[in-house]
């Protein structure tokens, strides 16, 4: 898994084999979890569509608050996240942005 940014007690990643997928996305889990895996992602939201910024949540098991601030972390570092995902695609380490307050 690609660890890409903490933001209080959720982590943003994404998985290499996400790389075959037709859209960019990632997956939302909570920090603290043993089992930081796909089976507790607690959201999957698309970041692009067609090549183009289209930020959308999948599904979602977390709050509409959760979701906001999420969404807003997403808006305001969309540049680095796709950075960090072309890395996971590509094999690279990926320095994982901590974001420990609400914006």
């Amino acid at each position: 898994m690609g660890k890409i940014l903490y933001f209080l007690c959720f982590i943003l990643s994404v998985f290499p084999t996400d790389a075959n997928e037709n859209r960019r996305h990632i997956h939302v889990t909570r920090r603290g979890s043993k089992k930081a895996h796909v089976g507790n992602t607690v959201a999957k939201i698309w970041i692009e569509e067609n090549g183009e910024k289209k930020i959308e949540i999948d599904w979602s098991e977390l709050s509409a608050d959760d979701e906001a601030d999420i969404i807003r972390i997403i808006e305001q570092h969309y540049d680095y996240i796709n950075e960090c995902i072309d890395k996971v695609f590509n094999g690279e380490k990926v320095d994982i942005l901590r974001i420990n307050k609400k914006l």
